[in-house]
């Protein structure tokens, strides 16, 4: 686990976060500039891998064109896994998160600073 503190005009917030979203905090408030927006859109990927793990999430995010994508995904490998082949690398390693679009019935991703809303 990581700890992270801030400090600001009303004192000193203090936040626990596993080592994976710390990871994630770190690149999104290197692409961004603003670790606030950074700790919200880590902590946000934590409940949607949740989510998705748990079965199919409801989330939206932003795609390189601008436009806004609202998609239905899950990591569920009961669901996923027979357009799982289990090669490769982690989407992970190239600091977005993959999921199984229910509804296209494809495996997709989206970089992590893009996340607008999970449901």
């Amino acid at each position: 686990m990581t700890t992270i503190a801030t400090i600001n005009n009303k004192g000193i917030n203090t936040m626990v976060i596993n080592n994976a979203a710390a990871a994630r905090m770190k690149v999104i408030a290197h692409r961004t500039g603003d670790i606030t927006i950074a700790a919200a859109k880590a902590m946000q990927i934590e409940l949607l891998k949740t989510k998705m793990t748990n079965g199919v999430a409801h989330f939206a995010f932003q795609k390189k064109d601008g436009s806004i994508r609202e998609a239905f995904g899950t990591i569920q490998s009961n669901i996923a896994s027979a357009k799982t082949n289990g090669n490769g690398i982690s989407r992970e390693c190239y600091n977005t998160t993959a999921f199984f679009d229910v509804e296209k019935g494809e495996w997709r991703c989206f970089r992590w600073e893009t996340l607008l809303w999970v449901a």
